[in-house]
């Protein structure tokens, strides 16, 4: 073979070389392609699941379970916990799906209720916001302090005796401004919804600031021009929410109290004599009326030490806004009202009728 020849065989081979370099190239460029659109594929198929997942309850259950978050436990713990009670399907997916939204470092400790019927996306939304399970507390008008912290601890937020503790701590109605020894009067009549690792200092300092929201600065100044402190104003209404259970009377027994307060009188009220026995059976005896007592107001002068029990809003009104009456005695009818009198003549009369008679 010639020169020409060997020459014109060499480029030949270097040309198939060169097409099959251009070959694998683009087989390789393809092969990426592919790879690359599976992955693409593979994620965009992935994040559908995970948008349906998201959007989807894991039950048509509307069952409601309580959930609770511990101090320290992260996603994986509370996902794997969420699936053990049957709220969500699939916890590798709710980790994800708190982590795509950047969320699983903001779950909130607390107690929830929870639900197999919520999607994943509002469970999360639930246990990031920290809107805990709030529990019910409702407190009738006239509890006095005891019957306040049984209340507390039927709903399972904290026991009688701690909460009653804190309530009659000094130093703790000092710090919240109270010039009294406990909080007696103070815990206004009202339904309050708390979570549960509530401290008796909060509960304790929501019902006053609920009472300071009622007791307004008209209010205030009406103290003021009867000559009352806050304080003796809130002895006097308990004093009336204990004494009827019929709402147009309180004015007329604060009227009665009143005119005593005025003329020097010993008020002669049965609930604070009751107030400073314990375990009162129920029966009002002479020895309780003849024991003194700071709260025995028919032993004693003026008004009690403290108040008897926590006043609502139209006890607290009457207390400052009595009726125009020249009443000084009341006794009961036996039937939640009273008959009010001028003159111990009349009211001796009242109470041969109403109570002697009637018995």
């Amino acid at each position: 073979m010639n020169g020409k020849g060997q020459t014109k065989a060499f480029m030949n081979k270097t040309n198939d070389e060169k097409h099959r370099n251009r070959d694998l190239k683009k087989q390789k460029i393809i092969a990426l392609l592919v790879g690359a659109l599976v992955i693409l594929l593979s994620v965009f198929f992935y994040l559908l699941s995970l948008y349906i997942y998201a959007e989807t309850p894991g039950s048509a259950l509307a069952e409601k379970k309580i959930f609770s978050i511990h101090t320290g436990q992260n996603i994986n713990i509370i996902a794997e916990k969420l699936h053990h009670l049957k709220i969500i399907k699939n916890p590798s997916k709710f980790k994800m799906l708190s982590r795509i939204k950047a969320l699983s470092h903001k779950l909130k400790t607390g107690e929830y209720e929870l639900s197999p019927s919520m999607t994943p996306n509002e469970i999360l939304d639930i246990i990031v916001s920290g809107k805990s399970m709030l529990y019910r507390i409702t407190i009738p008008e006239g509890c006095n302090l005891t019957q306040v912290s049984l209340i507390i601890e039927k709903s399972e937020l904290i026991s009688c005796e701690k909460f009653y503790q804190v309530a009659t701590d000094p130093a703790v109605t000092r710090e919240m401004g109270i010039s009294a020894d406990t909080f007696e009067g103070y815990l206004f009549p009202d339904t309050y919804l708390f979570p549960k690792k509530t401290t008796p200092k909060i509960i304790i300092g929501t019902m006053l600031n609920r009472f300071r929201e009622i007791f307004t600065k008209e209010w205030k100044n009406q103290a003021n021009r009867l000559g009352l402190s806050i304080h003796e104003v809130v002895i006097l209404a308990s004093m009336i929410e204990k004494e009827t259970g019929s709402a147009f009377e309180r004015p007329i027994i604060s009227s009665v109290f009143h005119n005593r307060l005025q003329k020097g009188m010993r008020l002669e009220s049965d609930p604070t004599v009751i107030y400073a026995i314990q375990d009162f059976d129920g029966n009002l005896t002479r020895e309780h009326l003849q024991t003194l007592t700071p709260y025995n107001t028919y032993k004693i002068t003026g008004l009690p030490l403290g108040p008897i029990a926590n006043p609502g809003k139209k006890s607290l009104e009457a207390a400052l806004y009595p009726a125009d009456t020249d009443y000084l005695f009341f006794v009961s009818k036996r039937d939640a009202t009273h008959q009010f009198s001028n003159n111990i003549d009349e009211h001796n009369r009242a109470v041969k009728i109403f109570q002697i008679q009637k018995r």
